[in-house]
């Protein structure tokens, strides 16, 4: 008997260690990882199964001490995995066997059971639906029965083992199951002992139904985008890389005027302080916006209108240097002084006498659009 219990452990470690090592060859994502639930619950009548089969048997019980050879063993069972790693079955299984000594009848073991069934391979190596070979260890419990001695009677049995799973199609499976009980041997009159049924069947499973779970990630909508012809993605390529250039150049700007000592400004009286204008041009432009116009009229009726008859206020041109040439920045910068001292003479009535123009070409500095500007002051 411990020959026979040693040869079933083994086989079981072998089994475990052949599916959980060499069974994984697709069960994995992008990166390598083992890929794992949560899964999404199937309804009542999906996921069960079937499973008829016959092998052999041996019992041990101390009442007897011996067991002659092996028997027959039947099992009919029928289950439903709930997750892709835990089931459940119930059955029959029959155990027929001929002792020597004090017993010479043939007789019937009936052993009416419910399993609790883990898949391990699932556990650890994540659903495989299509994975060939599956080792799932069990708990069993469940009443047994002899038949052929008198005064035979039902005793509670416990035992466990081990169900291995070999996938030949969908709907169908091979399996091979190795089971050990344990019962009270008040059955052979022994009331103060236990015997030990140990079975070894193989035969088919038949899946019913739908037979695979789904991933939670699986069924989750799915946002489809909208393709891009190559010159939209090429154009939205360009704007990317000029709003990353852009962006660049503001944190260089915003760290050069962290690290800038601010300039101390010492104020007089309200009255000390010299008020200036500044009109801004659009680009390589010398024309006037509405918007500039409003902030003359008002400087001019405000302030050049109001100050002494002697006061003369410069009128000073500029242009962005990094646009255009030396020379043309200069002859843009004067237009600019002379488009607004224009403005100021005939719409707003001041006097020319009041009024000097200057130009200071193309000069440097950020924002660009900041230099595009007349100065009046």
């Amino acid at each position: 008997m411990k020959k026979l219990l040693g040869v079933l452990v083994a086989a079981g470690l072998f089994t475990f260690s052949f599916s959980a090592n060499a069974q994984e060859n697709g069960n994995r994502d992008e990166n390598g990882n083992i890929v794992r639930g949560a899964y999404v619950t199937n309804s009542f009548w999906d996921n069960w199964f079937i499973g008829v089969g016959a092998g052999v048997n041996a019992t041990v019980a101390n009442a007897i001490n011996t067991f002659d050879g092996f028997g027959l063993a039947t099992d009919v069972n029928v289950g439903k995995w709930i997750t892709p790693a835990v089931g459940v079955r119930a059955g029959w299984k029959g155990l027929k066997n001929t002792f020597e000594e004090q017993y010479k009848d043939a007789f019937t073991q009936h052993y009416f059971h419910a399993d609790f069934l883990w898949n391990l391979s699932n556990s650890f190596s994540g659903y495989k639906e299509t994975r060939f070979w599956d080792v799932i260890p069990y708990a069993t419990v469940g009443g047994l029965g002899v038949d052929g001695f008198k005064n035979a009677d039902w005793e509670y049995a416990v035992g466990a083992g081990i169900l291995n799973d070999l996938r030949l199609g969908k709907h169908v499976d091979l399996f091979l199951d190795v089971q050990a009980l344990a019962a009270h041997a008040r059955q052979f009159n022994d009331n103060g002992r236990f015997f030990f049924p140990v079975s070894a069947t193989a035969g088919l499973i038949f899946n019913l139904g739908r037979t695979n779970f789904d991933r939670l990630s699986s069924v989750m909508p799915v946002i489809v985008p909208v393709p891009f012809t190559v010159d939209q993605y090429n154009a939205l390529k360009d704007r990317v890389a000029a709003l990353e250039k852009e962006n660049a150049s503001l944190k260089d700007e915003i760290a050069r005027l962290k690290a800038q000592t601010p300039d101390t400004v010492y104020v007089g009286k309200e009255s000390e302080v010299e008020p200036i204008a500044k009109t801004f041009f659009a680009i390589n432009s010398s024309v006037i916006n509405d918007r500039e116009k409003a902030h003359l009229d008002f400087f001019a009726a405000n302030v050049i209108n109001k100050s002494a008859d002697d006061k003369v206020y410069t009128i000073t041109g500029s242009a962005d240097k990094g646009t255009g040439s030396v020379a043309g920045n200069a002859k843009l910068a004067e237009a600019r002084a002379n488009a607004v001292k224009n403005y100021l003479v005939k719409k707003c009535g001041v006097a020319e006498s009041k009024l000097a123009v200057e130009s200071l070409g193309g000069v440097d500095g950020k924002p660009a659009s900041a230099l595009r500007c007349t100065v009046i002051k």
